[in-house]
């Protein structure tokens, strides 16, 4: 399967349209919302809670937009429902929270973040979610092998790597030395077999994407554009980008 049309069609909102200048924070209702206004697909973060949801959060634990420190894994989907953001009155939301309020009328790339542990609930969770959703959605993941978990679990989404020229320990701290070295050069592509790839676009034009793109037929997203060079990178060797700090 080829990854559909619909993937590459429009520019993607990295974690939403958000701006938080105007109080719209990344991964919240807000950002969707505005996302969806603006006709544009939407990238957003799973995290697994204590208790099996997949919460919409970027960062695996409390502190840097919300009150407190504890990591998602700790606390239930209840108790981070409740949380308290510092510069939005808005509450986390689920997975199924966010398709709830898209409805179908923009795609969701959802990025499964994982803690390179084999663990696969998320992904488990993130099927029985999509199961009864009828909008676009794909799935990716640096991880290859939540990749290939969401080609056991969901063979008909389509799903993607994100991925980057390099991977230090200092970066990737949960990952081990071989699981780094796996990632490099999506020389996982045969075992995961990525419908598309999500590539740092600041490491293009590289000769991974570029066979990925032009000898495998894979969709080439660029993460995360903030600048005209960016932009015009993203023209010379993608597909598409996937965008934050203005509105294309």
């Amino acid at each position: 399967m080829r990854a559909p049309d619909w993937l590459t069609a429009r520019p993607v909102a990295h974690r939403g349209l958000h701006d938080r200048s105007r109080g719209i924070i990344e991964n919240m209702p807000g950002a969707a919302q505005a996302a969806v206004s603006g006709n544009f697909a939407i990238e957003c973060d799973i995290q697994l809670s204590s208790d099996g949801e997949a919460m919409v959060h970027h960062d695996d634990a409390l502190g840097r937009l919300a009150e407190g420190s504890e990591a998602l894994l700790e606390l239930t989907a209840a108790q981070l429902r409740a949380v308290a953001f510092k510069e939005t009155a808005e509450r986390m939301m689920s997975l199924g929270d966010l398709c709830a309020l898209v409805g179908g009328r923009v795609p969701l790339i959802i990025e499964v973040k994982s803690h390179f542990d084999g663990d696969r609930k998320l992904v488990a969770r993130m099927a029985q979610v999509l199961a009864t959703y009828g909008g676009p959605a794909a799935g990716m993941s640096f991880d290859p092998d939540q990749v290939m978990a969401l080609q056991a679990l969901m063979p008909q989404l389509p799903r993607g790597i994100v991925a980057q020229r390099e991977y230090t320990a200092a970066d990737w701290p949960e990952a081990t030395p071989t699981q780094r070295r796996g990632m490099l050069n999506l020389r996982h592509a045969f075992s995961t077999r990525p419908h598309f790839v999500s590539y740092r676009v600041d490491d293009l034009p590289g000769p991974a994407p570029w066979i990925a793109r032009n000898i495998f037929g894979c969709a080439l997203l660029t993460w995360t554009v903030r600048t005209p060079e960016q932009r015009e990178r993203t023209a010379r060797h993608a597909d598409q980008m996937t965008f934050e700090g203005f509105r294309p």
